[in-house]
């Protein structure tokens, strides 16, 4: 997959962006459209690097962007997950979350093992299942880093992945988003040889997902999100 862009494919992706404000969605039509060529982008180079990983062939199909609200996505997503908070630290600024089902983590875990991806439901997700993720969407996430670098002209770095098991609606995940309000969600289907046909979530708060189209745009710029980012929530008494 070619991960560069040019800026006229990109005028393309937004049209008259500026004139084509959709009154149901804080993002318009084409931004929404640009997230996507950005998870697209960055996600194929992912599936390379999970199927280094895994020693199997990994499908991560082109995403679904829609912006959803926390509560009805939490309604919709009533069990545990495994949440994975990605941090940028250098050429974008803000932070995002990946949400995997708990038997893809123990499927992944078994595969890293040396194992041949046999999954226990049962069996609790413990510290060396967290530590695997982890460290497979450090790898993950570090190419697609890599392959944003390219696609917007510029270096991107992200800090080591945390993860943890949790509801969406836990108050780890209202950390994230603060305002608990509208967020965007990407959806990809993740395919991996003969033993999985699943699916991986991104979640961001809306300024940061216009803090990636804004790069798209203008990729001299520097990154305006410390300034578009909701204050943080007060401490929890």
């Amino acid at each position: 997959m070619n991960s560069n862009i040019s800026q006229e494919e990109i005028a393309a992706l937004f049209g008259t962006a500026s004139a084509a404000n959709n009154p149901s969605s804080p993002l318009t039509p084409e931004e929404i459209d640009a997230l996507g060529e950005v998870g697209n982008i960055s996600m194929g180079t992912a599936a390379t690097t999970l199927c280094e990983i895994l020693g199997r062939r990994v499908r991560i199909t082109t995403p679904r962007v829609k912006v959803i609200n926390l509560a009805e996505l939490a309604s919709q997503y009533p069990l545990p997950f495994v949440i994975v908070e990605v941090s940028y630290t250098e050429g974008l600024e803000g932070n995002n979350v990946l949400i995997l089902r708990e038997d893809d983590v123990r499927l992944i875990t078994d595969l890293m093992m040396g194992g041949e991806g046999v999954v226990n439901s049962e069996e609790e997700l413990g510290e060396l299942h967290l530590s695997a993720i982890s460290e497979t969407m450090n790898q993950m996430m570090g190419s697609s880093a890599t392959s944003m670098s390219d696609m917007l002209g510029k270096s991107i770095q992200i800090s080591p992945p945390r993860s943890t098991v949790a509801k969406i609606d836990d108050e780890r995940i209202h950390g994230v988003f603060p305002d608990s309000g509208d967020i965007v969600q990407v959806s990809f289907s993740l395919e991996i040889e003969g033993l999985a046909n699943s699916e991986i979530m991104q979640l961001m708060p809306i300024w940061f997902g216009r803090e990636l189209v804004n790069a798209l745009m203008n990729p001299e710029q520097e990154p305006a999100a410390a300034q578009a980012a909701p204050p943080p929530a007060p401490a929890a008494q």
